[in-house]
């Protein structure tokens, strides 16, 4: 029982709309602006860097806390390893949010804040590679999916992470990708925007 009433929190929080509700904020809806995302990179393109920033940190709580805190919360009733359970329901959350009829944003910054409360070494290798791939190709885009890509690998060639970890993590990663596929179309076709330029939709 508590772990049911804990999966639906973990989803609830996950599909808090903080990149819409920060930008309301400053008075704007960010589903009618730049590419129309409610993550933080269409925050940072239409707001601004700190506001963009801030949306980043917000998101990512929403995987970090339910992962790593949740467990404990449930006691010795829910084994910690459940932890990647709670971080995935709140990346689903983040990405088809029940408030928003379950159209969000794609789960970049959720997902990072998940493996850092189960997997933080995966979650440091996909950070290296998104950081390498945005400055040589300046394309936010497919510095979120080769990441996607590096960390579902990591997972499964570090030694400590337990099975379902693996798995779990190997979901997201797929997941996304498949949430970037209007990008991966784009960057095929040679039209995506770069970052520091026009509109971007990513995080």
């Amino acid at each position: 029982m508590i772990i049911a009433l804990l999966t639906i929190v973990a989803y609830l929080v996950g599909a808090i709309p903080f990149g819409l509700l920060v930008a309301g904020m400053k008075g704007v809806d960010i589903r009618q602006q730049g590419s129309g995302n409610i993550g933080a990179t269409n925050v940072l393109r239409v707001i601004g860097k700190g506001w963009g920033i801030f949306t980043l940190v917000l998101d990512a709580l929403k995987g970090f806390i339910p992962a790593f805190f949740f467990p404990m919360l449930g006691g010795d009733s829910v084994p910690e390893v459940y932890g990647v359970l709670f971080g995935f329901v709140a990346i689903l959350g983040h990405s088809f949010p029940v408030y928003l009829r379950f159209k969000g944003g794609k789960g970049v910054a959720t997902s990072a804040g998940m493996l850092l409360g189960v997997a933080p070494v995966a979650v440091g290798v996909g950070i290296l590679v998104f950081i390498i791939t945005v400055v040589l190709s300046r394309y936010v885009s497919l510095a979120s999916i080769l990441a996607a890509i590096a960390v579902g690998v990591t997972a499964w060639v570090e030694g400590d992470n337990a099975m379902i970890v693996k798995l779990t993590i190997t979901v997201m990663s797929l997941m996304i990708v498949w949430l970037h596929r209007a990008n991966i179309q784009r960057l095929l076709n040679g039209t995506e925007n770069r970052f520091g330029k026009k509109k971007e939709s990513s995080v």
